[in-house]
């Protein structure tokens, strides 16, 4: 029997890839369409829902409670599995470096409240749920979010620019190997827990192994700069992106990774791609277009 997933948000970066990744492994693939369909009509039917619906930062306090109580309704409905791509920002910065789901949520902070009130209408719905949580994103073209319109936009210059502490690890998630995982997780969701918090180690790198690797790859012997964020803290209080980019700044000056436990234990033999050849893809798109190099397809850096 064929299985149906709904993708919410397939134009985004992990709704494009899980999409490719659902068709890959021969399910029937579903994109909600906001101008012709309705969540409660477009559910029927389906089995997964992906709800990579994701606003801009600063419509995150009217959005998101607003579309994850949506989602939540529509999937009880036919009793879907939601799989939300979970992110870092409840942790806050009090935790040990290591981040898991018995890492305490300690973010105060708005955008992190956001998501942890988003995270606990989930735990408390009773619809099943499958938060697949990740690191900063690496995506194999450009979208907009700090990894290729900040972090590798001036390689051809020779320069590899870190928006904080370039020694200490940070976690990053290969969007192709991320959307793989959900996949499998999405096939054995029956055996799962109503609500699983299930961390993806992708990738621990500080900006340094960054550096180096993409020097590597590259060719180049890349300088490590970093990122001037006064034009930021000038510009926070006209542009709202920006008091928001500085207010989570702090994780790239907050050591973390996070932790393979479940994962390793629900799929033991997951494969992920060698981090040297995620970074090749992630940045062919340089040598492919030279001039997409002076822009960018989003306006958000998140992610």
């Amino acid at each position: 029997m064929t299985q149906t997933v709904l993708i919410l948000g397939a134009s985004g970066r992990f709704g494009h890839n899980a999409s490719q990744a659902f068709k890959r492994a021969g399910w029937q693939v579903r994109h909600f369409d906001r101008h012709t369909d309705t969540l409660r009509t477009a559910v029927q039917g389906v089995q997964v829902i992906v709800n990579a619906w994701n606003p801009a930062y600063p419509d995150w306090a009217a959005e998101v409670p607003r579309l994850h109580a949506e989602v939540i309704e529509a999937a009880r409905t036919v009793d879907a599995t939601v799989i939300v791509p979970g992110n870092v920002y409840v942790y806050g910065p009090g935790n040990e470096p290591v981040w898991c789901a018995s890492t305490p949520h300690l973010a105060t902070n708005p955008l992190g409240l956001i998501r942890r009130e988003m995270e606990a209408a989930y735990r408390d719905s009773g619809v099943r749920t499958i938060l697949l949580r990740a690191g900063d994103f690496i995506d194999t073209q450009p979208s907009g979010n700090w990894f290729d319109r900040i972090m590798t936009k001036p390689l051809p210059k020779g320069i590899f620019r870190y928006p904080g502490r370039s020694d200490i690890p940070h976690a990053w998630a290969y969007l192709p190997d991320l959307t793989r995982a959900a996949v499998l997780l999405a096939e054995q969701r029956d055996t799962l827990n109503r609500f699983e918090d299930i961390a993806f180690p992708g990738y621990t790198l500080s900006g340094q192994d960054m550096c180096a690797a993409l020097s590597r790859i590259t060719g180049r012997d890349l300088r490590l700069k970093q990122v001037n964020w006064l034009p930021f803290r000038l510009l926070s209080p006209f542009w709202k992106l920006a008091a928001c980019l500085l207010e989570m700044r702090y994780l790239w000056n907050t050591p973390h990774e996070l932790g393979a436990a479940r994962f390793t234990d629900l799929l033991p033999d997951f494969d992920p791609t060698p981090v040297d050849t995620a970074l090749k893809r992630a940045v062919a798109w340089q040598d492919q277009n030279p001039s997409a190099v002076a822009a960018s397809t989003s306006t958000q850096t998140s992610r």
